[in-house]
């Protein structure tokens, strides 16, 4: 008896004093490698997290209008910033944490040439995006093109999809002849072949900023998620799917 109650006030101990349940808004890109965490995340802090994966465009309208998320992992900065200057950003709780890079896909199955560069899509009747006017995916693509002087050609022959893995899961399908996608989406895939990589150094920057939120019920718990994806092995699961991993790994902390 005295032992149970032994192991009972050491798992009191090593909890939180008040576990919590997070709500992260996060990048759909970053879907695997979040679920896979979840379960890693809750066994160090006692905090459980619930996600709703998007657009990362969508999401932050959705904060800015009053979703209660605790955390927001965007694709790009500009969404992030964009709910920083709402004021729903915790103080010191924002930090870049990935990189991607994007490719160009085809159906796997495919029997025709794939294109070899930007100006060989122009030549595809249906090329599909994440919407290019408010999904990373689709906003880094379409500089891509602007900046190699295609977009004006491809443009015509763009179908926008609501976030890079309705783009992904367009190419499967082949619905579509060719999409542009983030290169950890087509790694996940048997269904698509990479048909070239886009050079990065045409396209803009990409980072993934992570940012705890005040707007949120589980305010602690957002902060503590937020620490978690900065942890050694929370670095090891980004980088095994294919992430660029930006800064140092922190202590883990509950």
């Amino acid at each position: 008896m005295r032992a149970l109650l032994l192991v009972s006030l050491m798992v009191l101990v090593a909890l939180p004093a008040r576990a919590e349940r997070a709500l992260v808004f996060a990048a759909a890109s970053t879907q695997d490698a979040l679920q896979e965490l979840a379960p890693a995340f809750t066994r160090a802090t006692g905090h459980e997290v619930a996600f709703s994966f998007g657009g990362s465009g969508d999401l932050a309208r959705q904060i800015v209008a009053g979703a209660p998320a605790d955390a927001f992992l965007s694709a790009d900065v500009a969404k992030l910033e964009a709910v920083q200057r709402s004021g729903l950003v915790r103080a010191g709780a924002r930090v870049d944490l990935l990189s991607n890079r994007l490719v160009v896909v085809v159906p796997a199955d495919a029997k025709s040439a794939a294109p070899r560069s930007a100006a060989e899509l122009a030549g595809l009747p249906r090329v599909v995006l994440a919407d290019p006017t408010s999904v990373p995916a689709g906003v880094y693509a379409k500089a891509w093109l602007q900046k190699v002087g295609a977009w004006q050609a491809v443009e015509p022959r763009v179908i926008p999809a609501l976030d890079v893995r309705a783009a992904l899961a367009a190419v499967e399908a082949g619905r579509v002849d060719a999409g542009v996608v983030y290169a950890t989406d087509a790694a996940l895939s048997k269904k698509v072949r990479v048909a070239f990589a886009v050079p990065e150094a045409d396209t803009p920057a990409i980072v993934y900023p992570v940012a705890a939120l005040t707007g949120g019920k589980g305010s602690e718990a957002g902060l503590a998620f937020v620490r978690f994806l900065q942890t050694e092995p929370a670095r090891r699961v980004f980088a095994r799917l294919g992430f660029v991993v930006l800064g140092g790994a922190r202590k883990p902390t509950p």
